[in-house]
Formats: structure tokens, sequence, C-alpha cells
């Protein structure tokens, strides 16, 4: 198939299409007038490609990482790397959580407005820095 019908059924653009070839995630031969031609497993592999781009991935390990799968055999620090990438996102996870908590308890307040600010907009009771000896 065609990078135009490719892009269209993988549902990104040619040229990230283009952008993966460069990066050595997909391949495609050519036609003698140059046009690029993919075959039917190239529609997976976007998928693939896609998945581990919106798992937060950067390019050399999703590289990295197809190139593991094709191979059976993974290069020296790509599960170290994984793993930091699994406690980078879980550390984001975290501060999300944190961050919708304390907008909770501000949409609480809106919702019933309290004539002395609050010690703190965390559950724990902490009061951020930004809160202490504020006046009412």
């Amino acid at each position: 198939m065609r990078i135009g019908e490719l892009a269209e059924k993988a549902g990104v653009t040619p040229r990230a299409l283009r952008y993966y070839e460069e990066m050595g995630l997909l391949s495609s031969t050519r036609t003698t007038s140059g046009q690029r031609i993919y075959d039917a497993a190239a529609l997976d592999r976007v998928a693939v490609i896609q998945e581990l781009y919106g798992a937060g991935l950067g390019s050399d390990l999703v590289s990295s990482l197809l190139r593991a799968v094709e191979l059976q055999h993974a290069e020296e620090g790509l599960l170290t790397s994984l793993r930091t990438e699994r406690a980078q996102l879980e550390a984001k996870i975290v501060a999300l959580r944190d961050s919708a908590n304390r907008l909770d308890v501000l949409i609480g307040l809106v919702e019933n407005p309290v004539h002395v600010c609050p010690p703190s907009l965390s559950a724990e009771g902490k009061a951020p820095a930004k809160l202490k000896n504020v006046p009412a």
C-alpha cells in the first residue's frame, strides 16, 4: 500500500510514517518512480509504534525495543531503561493524583466557601509553603 493509504488506515500522517522510516522503525520498498510501498504488516507495526510512543517512550527506546523483539534478544541496558521509564511514570502518576486531590479541595471550597483559609490543600494535612501564614 502507498504512504497515503497506510497513513489513513493507521490514523497517522504521511509525515509521521516518513519519520518512522528515518528512525529505522518502519521500512518500505520503492517503486521505480520512488514512491513508498508498504506491506500489510506495516499497519500493525505502526499501531505498535503508536502504542509505544503513547506509553511515553522516546524514539531511541522504541527503536531498541522493536529491535529486541525482532532479534528475540535485548540489548544490554534495555530492561534497565524500561524500568526507569516505569518508575518515572509512577512518579508522574503520584504527582497527578496529588494535584487532583488538591483540586478536589479547591472545588469543595468554591462550592462551600469558608471565611478562613484552610491550613492545607492536601488530604494529609501538610500545608504547602504558599498557604502557611495566610491571613484570613
